[in-house]
């Protein structure tokens, strides 16, 4: 416990001797941050075209990087997702009704649907009517919530 006292002791007397460097260290940084504005003031007035066309440009970049790397990264799947295969065979999902389902999770139409499953429109109103049905949903949006609870779904 003495030790513990005389640690803080001579802590708190380094602080009170380090307070001046560091009251003297703070107002170097405000007085850099202060000629740092200013320059930038100056800069900003004296070039006010180009500084405009800067930040339009600057901003654009930022938009044109965050937009490819959304566009561009793709859709990911989940390394070793397997569809819970038990689940799968408790509600009765057939192969093909797990491809419709993961169609209506890419948000697609029943034409779209039948027109990459290569069947009728109806075909595909058949197939949705029975995956809500086993899903025990109404819904469209209300199957892929149950269906990512059951994890069924990424």
């Amino acid at each position: 416990m003495a030790k513990a006292k005389l640690s803080a002791k001579r802590l708190g007397q380094w602080l009170a001797a380090a307070r001046p460097f560091l009251l003297y260290g703070s107002l170097l940084a405000a007085g850099a941050f202060a000629l740092t504005w200013l320059d930038y003031l100056r800069y900003a007035r004296t070039f006010p075209g180009e500084f405009q066309v800067f930040l339009v440009a600057a901003g654009f970049m930022g938009l044109g990087l965050w937009a490819g790397a959304r566009i561009f990264a793709g859709r990911r799947e989940t390394p070793g997702f397997d569809g819970n295969p038990d689940a799968q065979r408790t509600l009765g999902l057939s192969a093909r009704e797990m491809e419709v389902l993961a169609l209506i999770a890419d948000g697609l139409s029943n034409k779209e649907m039948a027109s990459r499953l290569h069947v009728s429109p109806n075909t595909i109103k058949t197939h949705v009517a029975r995956v809500l049905e086993k899903l025990e949903v109404s819904r469209r949006t209300a199957a892929l919530a149950r269906a990512r609870e059951l994890g069924l779904l990424p």
